[in-house]
């Protein structure tokens, strides 16, 4: 059954990519003026809550109501918080590694290099990862069962990340720990709390969106890409390329899941038998 008005979401995927790059443009202005290209991790979150408050906007008298408030809600708690938390975390910090070596590498000029392979990337992503909270927005069917799973692991990503943040937060508050490896709470089972409650309500998200075989095949590429980007692109991957030299992090790798939450691996025996 086609319970999605495919003909009115058109225009919106063009709505909600506008948002995303102008939240992006005007990020790249701040940045460019400030000298500080770090910045642009709080507009992430800030740019999806954007493309999800036009398609609130946009999608009424196309889509299911209460479908519509809850990914609008789900976006924004997850966008604002993430922005804010981020927003935090940098305060009073200069630039970020990841974007002093990017920019090292710019062929020609730095600004508009960044612009190209930093903003103007990030704007396409948030409009593709954002496809389910489009998707959603214009299906008329009721919220069911389906929807009901996806909020519950919506819900259960939040905290996970929620958590995940709050303690390492909490570690890297206690000068005792300055120099050590976060291996407490949630991060004794993951290296990654953090990234992957974020994979897993995006994941939630698109159960939201998935009211039919089309929604569910048109709406997939969204969790698989943010999965992606957090495990083998931007997230995972770099900032344990970072971390490498750090002592203890080699052992702390050897124990801990690299992704999915796990008990914590005994250490190998060094002795014969």
């Amino acid at each position: 059954m086609n319970s999605v008005h495919w003909g009115a979401l058109a225009p919106n995927l063009a709505a909600a990519a506008g948002a995303a790059l102008a939240v992006l443009l005007i990020t790249f202005a701040v940045a460019v003026r400030r000298g500080l290209h770090r910045i642009v991790d709080i507009a992430w979150g800030i740019a999806f809550t954007a493309v999800a408050t036009v398609t609130f906007l946009l999608s009424a008298g196309h889509g299911d109501d209460g479908r519509r408030l809850v990914v609008l809600a789900a976006t924004a708690l997850w966008g604002l918080r993430l922005a804010a938390h981020i927003a935090h975390r940098s305060r009073g910090h200069g630039e970020d590694p990841r974007y002093t070596a990017l920019l090292a590498k710019a062929p020609g000029n730095q600004k508009w290099y960044a612009l190209r392979t930093v903003y103007l990337l990030q704007a396409a992503l948030v409009w593709l990862i954002s496809l389910p909270v489009q998707i959603a927005s214009y299906s008329t069917a009721p919220l069911g069962p389906l929807a009901v799973c996806g909020i519950t692991l919506w819900a259960a990503g939040l905290l996970f990340e929620t958590v995940g943040d709050h303690q390492l937060a909490r570690f890297k508050a206690d000068p005792h720990n300055r120099g050590r490896i976060m291996d407490r709470g949630l991060w004794a089972w993951t290296r990654h709390p953090n990234y992957f409650g974020d994979s897993l309500l995006w994941w939630g998200l698109y159960l939201i969106a998935c009211t039919s075989w089309p929604t569910a095949a048109a709406a997939l590429i969204s969790p698989v890409t943010m999965t992606l980007l957090l495990t083998v692109g931007s997230g995972k991957r770099l900032l344990e390329n970072h971390m490498a030299h750090r002592p203890g992090f080699a052992d702390y790798v050897a124990r801990t899941s690299g992704f999915l939450p796990l008990p914590p691996r005994r250490p190998r025996s060094r002795t014969g038998g």
